[in-house]
């Protein structure tokens, strides 16, 4: 009777208003502080960093406060999977974020389903992130190379309809599929005409881009499209430069970063036409003002502007805990029910977390890269863009009939998969440790 009594006693305690949780609720970033994106893992961890202080100083979430727990993606699948294990079992992190390749998202994207934990993609364009690999717990706030291909195809098809177009790309399935759709977009998928010129990945080096840019010369289009990413992106564009086909032709690189953009230089940018979702300079221009309070702030903290993954990370921790706020439990499941279809504004116009593909639909912007003169005369020399055009998400985001294609030829079912294996045993787990 007395254990009867005593059990019943430390429920009442438990329940009571004054014994309310507040033990930091702890979220995981995954992203590369080594490797070849690392200065792009930076950033998401600035942009975090500031995110998490403003919730913090807002009262935190469900009352209680954010702490930031980090991992070294290093670009690397395998490392991810480790690291997203180990932030959710051992850390016991309720969300997942980060990473800056593909392949890395989708491994983070497979870990954290198993676990019904949330994990929200900060930069990854391929289709397949949201796509033939989407899962019911996986979000994406970047924007992914569709969209990106449909803003820049639009500038284009304005300004060169009916001229020729050369593509060099990687050998590799997302350059293939960007090609694709460019090709699509652009109406040049004659190949007859519009020619192309695939280079192996990853073991293509300087003499390789080399031989490739000395063969788009001599076809002499009036369009180049290099459909590459980091180190082969900056290579052949190295090559372009130092052979003068900037003066020849439009050079175009489909989807493009900040950090890209430094890696390569503003003498070798220069001209280049790309897509971007979020540019330290979007909020300015359009009168985003808690877009230039970030802008502002994240320059006097670290003495540079905010890249687009930076934002996309900041807008992340912002975003869920919203959503959290929303369902009133830090439980995957209910927190996913309350992003999907769910609209937020934060650093530019209103985005909407499609409930379908989980997606982030937003506005995409087309920019072309500025004289060098004028990087070079920034206070940071990083005011590498210019915008030139913007589409409404609603234009430029495939369609569900083109994602249940997608879906299909991958062998997936025309819906999000709910659970990985053995996650229905998890979820009872810790409901109860809950």
């Amino acid at each position: 009777m007395k254990l009867a009594l005593a059990a019943v006693a430390t429920l009442a305690t438990a329940l009571s208003p004054g014994s309310a949780d507040e033990s930091p609720i702890r979220i995981g970033l995954n992203a590369p502080k080594s490797g070849p994106y690392a200065v792009q893992g930076l950033d998401q961890l600035r942009g975090a960093t500031l995110a998490v202080e403003e919730v913090n100083a807002a009262g935190g979430v469900l009352g209680r406060p954010l702490d930031l727990v980090v991992r070294d993606s290093q670009s690397m699948a395998g490392q991810s999977t480790e690291n997203v294990i180990e932030l959710i079992e051992r850390e016991r992190c309720r969300m997942i974020f980060g990473g800056a390749t593909n392949t890395v998202a989708v491994a983070a994207s497979r870990a954290c389903n198993e676990r019904a934990t949330p994990f929200f993609g900060t930069l990854t364009y391929s289709s397949a992130t949201t796509g033939s690999e989407g899962r019911r717990f996986t979000f994406r706030e970047c924007f992914d190379s569709w969209a990106g291909v449909k803003v820049v195809a639009e500038t284009l098809n304005r300004d060169f309809a009916g001229k020729t177009y050369f593509y060099i790309t990687a050998e590799r399935g997302w350059e293939q599929s960007v090609e694709d759709a460019f090709r699509r977009a652009t109406d040049t998928r004659d190949t007859d005409v519009h020619k192309r010129l695939v280079t192996a990945f990853p073991e293509s080096n300087e003499e390789h881009f080399k031989r490739a840019i000395s063969f788009a010369k001599l076809v002499d289009p009036d369009v180049l499209v290099l459909s590459l990413y980091g180190r082969d992106m900056e290579l052949a564009l190295r090559q372009a430069t130092s052979q003068g086909l900037k003066s020849k032709m439009q050079i175009v690189v489909p989807s493009l970063t900040l950090g890209l953009a430094e890696a390569a230089g503003p003498k070798v940018m220069e001209g280049v036409l790309g897509s971007l979702a979020w540019s330290w300079n979007v909020p300015a221009t359009y009168g985003y003002e808690r877009g230039q309070a970030f802008v502002t702030r994240f320059a006097e903290r670290y003495e540079r502007y905010p890249s687009s993954s930076g934002a996309s990370a900041y807008s992340i921790v912002h975003a869920w805990s919203q959503a959290v706020e929303r369902a009133g439990t830090v439980a995957g499941n209910q927190v996913v029910t309350a992003l999907e279809g769910a609209s937020y504004t934060l650093l530019k116009d209103e985005q909407t977390w499609r409930a379908w593909d989980h997606q982030s639909i937003q506005s995409v912007f087309a920019v072309r890269c500025r004289p060098e003169a004028e990087v070079r005369a920034d206070p940071f020399q990083q005011d590498y863009f210019r915008i030139v055009g913007r589409m409404e998400g609603a234009d430029c985001f495939r369609t569900r009939e083109g994602w249940n294609a997608l879906r299909i030829a991958a062998g997936k079912p025309a819906y999000l998969e709910a659970f990985g294996e053995g996650v229905a045993q998890r979820l009872e787990r810790t409901a109860r440790e809950r």
